[in-house]
């Protein structure tokens, strides 16, 4: 017992002096599951959990459901931790970018979003409304749909965009699995909304669409017809 806990002492004092840099994953997710198990083996947990799920991303992404059936015996705590995890990293992201900050370029408002889809498993999709100086002035979410779909209100859109005086707009959404390349449906949705915003005197600037760590912009890629 003394051996065990002396172990764990000594990869806790590793980590708080070195970071995580001289850590394999396994040792990663050994150390993580030390303050959701501590009585149990958690480097054969992290073995387990590595090659049920292949790779350290592999486990942060994988669902509640399919952390508790992958390996026997885990614990609710530890699936909570494992879940936990690439979600503070989702807020802190979203905490380091600076709400003030002009987003007048398609690379700035692709950064500024990146982190709102960090980890997502579901399609979601978000809105930006930004003042004639491309300040910006709210960033809503829309909602979250399947892994392959999400349906954007056309009503509320406008409802949003006259609430907070927007005098541009930019939409965005994730393609959850494949790659960051607008659909045809994605075009015409958009030039639907585009349409609509226009006729109450509000610019729909662009539509983002993002897979992992990838946008693409419609504007840029010459997918949105000039109105």
């Amino acid at each position: 017992m003394n051996e065990h806990a002396g172990h764990r002492q000594r990869m806790k004092q590793r980590f708080l002096e070195h970071g995580l840099d001289n850590f394999s994953d396994h040792n990663v997710l050994e150390l993580l599951l030390f303050f959701a198990l501590p009585r149990r083996d958690t480097n054969l947990l992290a073995h387990q959990l590595l090659d049920a799920f292949g790779s350290l991303d592999g486990v942060f992404d994988a669902s509640a459901d399919a952390l508790k059936k992958s390996v026997k015996g885990i614990s609710d705590n530890a699936v909570t931790l494992i879940r936990l995890v690439p979600e503070a990293a989702r807020r802190y992201m979203i905490a380091k970018t600076d709400p003030g900050q002009a987003l007048n370029t398609s690379d700035a408002i692709g950064n500024y979003l990146l982190p709102r889809f960090f980890s997502g498993r579901r399609e979601t999709a978000y809105m930006l409304c930004l003042d004639a100086k491309m300040k910006l002035l709210d960033c809503e979410e829309l909602g979250q749909g399947s892994t392959v779909s999400v349906r954007l209100d056309v009503r509320r859109i406008v409802q949003i965009a006259l609430e907070q005086n927007a005098s541009v707009v930019v939409l965005a959404h994730n393609h959850s699995s494949g790659f960051a390349v607008p659909s045809d449906e994605d075009v015409a949705v958009t030039v639907h909304i585009r349409d609509v915003l226009n006729s109450v005197g509000v610019l729909l600037a662009d539509h983002i669409v993002v897979s992992g760590d990838d946008f693409v912009s419609m504007v840029d890629s010459g997918m949105l017809p000039p109105l």
